[in-house]
């Protein structure tokens, strides 16, 4: 009733519109912030701005400008900020800043608050919220601590300790901005980056829903059947890209080939398979993977992370109903059933639908992507998927890319992060059907 009332009255705006809005407002304000002199070392353009902005908010960490050397201090806080911000979402910040100061959190709030988290009850919603802060507080300021150990005593006190919680929260937040040109390169065989900043990008990448299902949970017996799928997922998603890669990265000299130390191309292989699903980090140099390995890439980039989590893609459990659902029609079952639990058919259909717009999205803008910039096919491709799993890999073209084509790249991260269904929902016409048809036979295949 409460929400019909606000219908009526104008006052309550759709929860996909609302979570639209919310993310280009805060877009627009970093633009105006890193606009301004005090954020740039260098004159920049709007779109330079723009561009920054767009992946800080969509924690993709695609980039135009050098981050470390092109923003001062005040610009790369401002940064951080929108990493932290976008990558929790606005709707959680706001929430926990009213219950912080003791003031009731209305339906409206609430609904919003479902949307931007993707659940499908308003129940427990504070609950998860308080759960979410304090899981980012321990991840993000031990991921600090630990970089510490090896950025403090490179950089010193000041420029290490900045460095050092920079990269955890750009960690935890899968965005991948780092202030360094060539990301985290240096330390491709450094045992703490290697194991500190994958752990900081999984824990960000399973998804809030998970986290608190575990904290309520003990025992793999009393895991949701979502909890179970993102752990089984991750986990073979994880083992099965690292030693693909290995393989066919091992004699490439412009990537494992260069090193002679096992240890140093198994730590690379580990830190790249670990990143490429949502983060952006690289320790090797991407522009020289193979075309088998690039392909392999796009389509880690392309399943993402997990649900209510930081990353981005059409989502680890989303991939694995695909699966379950292909296998379920050739060994010629009804349903799927998964872990004791059948599946029902709207999440199937569910499944389907962000599978397809998922993919006309990225053909999409693809296509448009190559009008306004000639070059390499595979060089756009993987930008272009790289955008919309908001993940931030690039082969080196990002910054050849003129205003049209920075532009189609800006609204590929923004479909990313809000998710492409929102908009989908958001442009459905919802009604009742008031005609039944008899069954009909399409033949298929």
């Amino acid at each position: 009733m409460a929400r019909l009332a606000a219908l009526r009255s104008g006052r309550f705006l759709p929860p996909p519109l609302a979570l639209m809005l919310t993310y280009a407002a805060l877009i627009a304000a970093g633009t105006l912030l890193l606009k301004l002199p005090v954020a740039r070392t260098v004159a920049m353009t709007w779109s330079d701005v723009a561009f920054t902005a767009t992946s800080a908010v969509t924690v993709t960490g695609l980039a135009v400008r050098d981050t470390g050397t092109e923003f001062t201090l005040f610009g790369q806080a401002v940064i951080l900020v929108l990493i932290q911000l976008g990558g929790l979402g606005l709707m959680t910040f706001a929430v926990l800043i009213l219950t912080m100061l003791g003031l009731p959190v209305g339906i409206t709030h609430r609904h919003y608050l479902r949307e931007d988290l993707n659940q499908t009850s308003m129940s427990g919603l504070i609950r998860l919220t308080k759960t979410i802060l304090r899981f980012v507080l321990v991840c993000e300021a031990a991921g600090t601590a630990f970089l510490a150990v090896v950025f403090v005593p490179e950089f010193g006190w000041q420029a290490g300790l900045w460095s050092s919680l920079f990269h955890a929260v750009s960690a935890f937040n899968n965005a991948g901005f780092s202030l360094y040109s060539d990301s985290l390169t240096a330390w491709v065989a450094h045992p703490v980056v290697n194991v500190t900043v994958p752990a900081l990008l999984i824990l960000g990448g399973l998804g809030f829903t998970v986290v608190a299902d575990m904290q309520r949970r003990t025992g793999w017996r009393g895991y949701t059947v979502h909890t179970k799928l993102m752990l089984v997922g991750t986990l073979a998603l994880l083992v099965w890209s690292t030693a693909t890669f290995a393989v066919l990265e091992w004699t490439n000299p412009a990537t494992l080939g260069q090193f002679d130390a096992v240890s140093t191309k198994l730590w690379a292989s580990w830190f790249q398979a670990a990143t490429t699903r949502t983060a952006g980090f690289n320790t090797v140099d991407i522009g020289g993977l193979t075309q088998a390995t690039t392909l392999l890439f796009m389509t880690l980039m392309m399943v993402g992370a997990g649900s209510t989590s930081t990353g981005g893609g059409i989502k680890v459990t989303t991939f694995i109903v695909l699966l379950l659902a292909t296998v379920s029609f050739f060994r010629r079952h009804t349903a799927i059933d998964v872990f004791g639990r059948r599946l029902g058919a709207e999440q199937i259909m569910k499944v389907l639908a962000l599978s397809m717009v998922s993919t006309l999205t990225i053909l999409i803008a693809l296509f448009v992507l190559i009008l306004f910039h000639e070059g390499d096919f595979l060089d756009l491709a993987f930008e272009t998927v790289s955008a919309f799993g908001t993940v931030g890999l690039s082969r080196g073209i990002t910054g050849d890319l003129d205003a049209a084509g920075r532009a189609v790249l800006m609204g590929v991260m923004f479909l990313g992060r809000v998710g492409p269904l929102t908009l989908g929902f958001l442009l459905a016409v919802r009604s009742p059907k008031r005609v039944s048809y008899p069954a009909g036979t399409v033949y298929l295949g």
